[in-house]
């Protein structure tokens, strides 16, 4: 697919694709995305973390426009402080989709963010936080992870890889949820038909822009729906097999500025 000059809308995740491994954002990175904004191309981030965990990193960007939160929950306005959007995942349902997993691989161990710019997120008894500088309270018991409404559901097994936990999870969960993986350790059950895309596609819809003018970048597989939507995906290169399988473009990996390194050549 030919790339054309420039972009009216740069889509990022976070986890892996813009953010290094020790969650900084890079000199590079920021002056590529600097330079977009100044040849009038909006950033979004769109990320599977949910809003309280997006506003730090919005801060260091200088960023006072819209984000998709939530893995397409939630669309925060990072200058008013508040959610423009967010649906919630019923929490009974959630419920009947942990027993349906359960009843196939044994015992999972789960948490949950819940809905809102000052949502907690909650883990059980078992379940180790994915990325350990994120702040999480733990619970005594799974009840407690329902006192509140919640965006999304994390499962972790103990000896299931990602790709088998989801198939499982996908197998099983039909219309209860949308399943998706979103890095390494991260399972995630969030309202059905809800995707980074459906997200993307409201936040642009704010804009005034549409699939045509956007490029996005991405490393997991609940990337997909977003590439499927936006003019020209960019994998990069420590992303999944499945979706380098699906991009346009792959590049350099998130500790290379990978995303930078595009943006340079677009927006000379």
């Amino acid at each position: 697919m030919a790339v054309p000059t420039a972009y009216s809308l740069v889509a990022t995740d976070l986890d892996g694709t813009l953010l290094r491994g020790d969650d900084t954002l890079s000199d590079r990175s920021l002056a590529a995305l600097a330079r977009a904004a100044e040849a009038g191309a909006r950033h979004l981030v769109v990320t599977g973390r949910p809003a309280p965990r997006v506003r730090p990193l919005l801060d260091d960007l200088g960023g006072t426009g819209l984000a998709v939160c939530g893995q397409g929950a939630q669309v925060y306005d990072a200058a008013a402080g508040r959610l423009l959007f967010s649906v919630t995942l019923d929490r009974e349902l959630a419920e009947t989709a942990l027993g349906k997993i359960e009843a196939e691989v044994g015992q999972v161990y789960a948490a949950v963010d819940q809905d809102g710019v000052d949502g907690l997120t909650l883990v059980e008894p078992g379940y180790v936080m994915p990325h350990p500088t994120l702040p999480a309270v733990r619970v005594d018991r799974r009840d407690d992870l329902w006192c509140a409404p919640i965006s999304k559901v994390l499962l972790r097994h103990p000896t299931l890889c990602d790709d088998e936990l989801a198939a499982v999870a996908r197998s099983v969960v039909g219309s209860l949820a949308t399943v998706t993986m979103s890095g390494p350790g991260t399972v995630e059950l969030q309202p059905h038909g809800v995707t980074k895309a459906t997200g993307l596609a409201l936040a642009a819809g704010y804009l005034g822009l549409g699939p045509r003018d956007a490029i996005a970048f991405g490393d997991m597989p609940n990337d997909i729906p977003m590439f499927d939507w936006a003019a020209h995906g960019v994998a990069m290169a420590n992303a999944h097999p499945e979706l380098k399988a699906v991009a346009d473009e792959i590049t350099l990996s998130n500790e290379e500025d990978g995303i930078a390194v595009v943006l340079e050549r677009l927006f000379p």
